[in-house]
């Protein structure tokens, strides 16, 4: 009789001490993209001299230089230029999404397994943030915006009429194990899948995969054998917005006339795959830079049914 006397006490004490599966908080778009580069006066005529954008900030490395310039695109949205030599894997540094909760997305992908910092820091530019490692080796960094950082307060500035484009559709990256990425980006993070393309006819090259809670899409960029580190910048790429690709593409060569020192290749629109126009540059370093109309000329062709490549 002593036991069921106590069964009810037991209940209550194993259901208060049960915590509630944490909820996975806002993933808003793309944040960043960071990429290493080699020599920054370069760069920056390339950013600058002729996509027309301007620095919103930099940040100093260990010798007091300038160790990152923040290339704005629009008050949410950055390209990072990293002067720190880069790890060997091509010139891709990082990827950061915005999300409304930093601690608790910390939260979440621990409670997934998913190893995280102790802690959620406050970075140099004074939004809170922090990194994890993707199946494939890339850092995804994940912000919370402040009101006090420096993103915040640059609101309005540093958004000159001479730019290109006013906001990244979507960044691409090298992904080995599909599975894995999958898992990773749908199954914990929520990213959905809404396109698969083929490059060669014989294989899915790319796979689109949306933010949960914005339009701003990642890129699967699928491979047989892996790129080599020199070849690795057409695959790690960002993809900028247009809606008049022959204008743009008349101020590119205008530039271009004007200033032959500014680029060295053809500018050459195309209408990819996936029926829209594009057009690929390079920086320095040898980044793809994709300018891309997200309107198709004629319906999207469905996705490929191919299989991914084998390694």
């Amino acid at each position: 009789m002593k036991f069921f006397r106590l069964l009810p006490c037991l209940l209550i004490a194993v259901s208060l001490s049960a915590k509630p599966p944490v909820k996975r908080p806002m993933i808003l778009g793309i944040a960043n993209i960071s990429y290493f580069v080699s020599d920054l006066a370069k760069s920056r005529t390339f950013f600058e001299g002729l996509l027309g954008y301007q620095e919103a900030f930099t940040l100093p490395n260990a010798s007091g230089g300038v160790g990152r310039v923040f290339v704005k695109i629009n008050d949410h949205q950055f390209l990072e230029l990293n002067t720190d030599k880069n790890r060997g894997e091509g010139q891709l540094d990082h990827t950061a999404v915005y999300t409304d909760n930093a601690e608790q997305m910390r939260r979440y992908l621990a409670s997934k397994g998913v190893q995280v910092p102790a802690k959620v820091a406050t970075d140099e530019a004074g939004d809170k943030s922090f990194s994890v490692t993707d199946p494939d080796g890339h850092l995804l960094e994940f912000i919370q915006s402040m009101p006090g950082g420096m993103i915040s307060r640059d609101a309005g500035k540093h958004l000159p009429d001479t730019r290109i484009s006013d906001s990244i559709l979507h960044t691409g990256f090298i992904v080995g194990d599909l599975d894995k990425a999958n898992a990773f980006y749908n199954g914990i993070l929520g990213f959905t899948e809404f396109w698969r393309g083929s490059g060669n006819g014989k294989n899915v090259s790319w796979i689109d995969m949306k933010v949960p809670d914005g339009a701003d899409y990642v890129e699967f960029m699928l491979y047989g054998p892996y790129p080599a580190p020199d070849h690795r910048g057409v695959n790690n790429h960002v993809a900028l917005r247009t809606d008049d690709m022959q204008k743009l593409a008349g101020t590119l060569k205008s530039r271009v006339k004007q200033n032959p020192s500014l680029y060295d290749k053809t500018i050459v629109p195309k209408i990819g795959a996936d029926n829209k126009w594009q057009c690929n540059l390079y920086d320095p370093d040898g980044t793809r830079l994709e300018v891309m109309n997200p309107t198709p000329v004629s319906p999207m062709p469905p996705s490929t049914t191919l299989p991914p490549p084998t390694h």
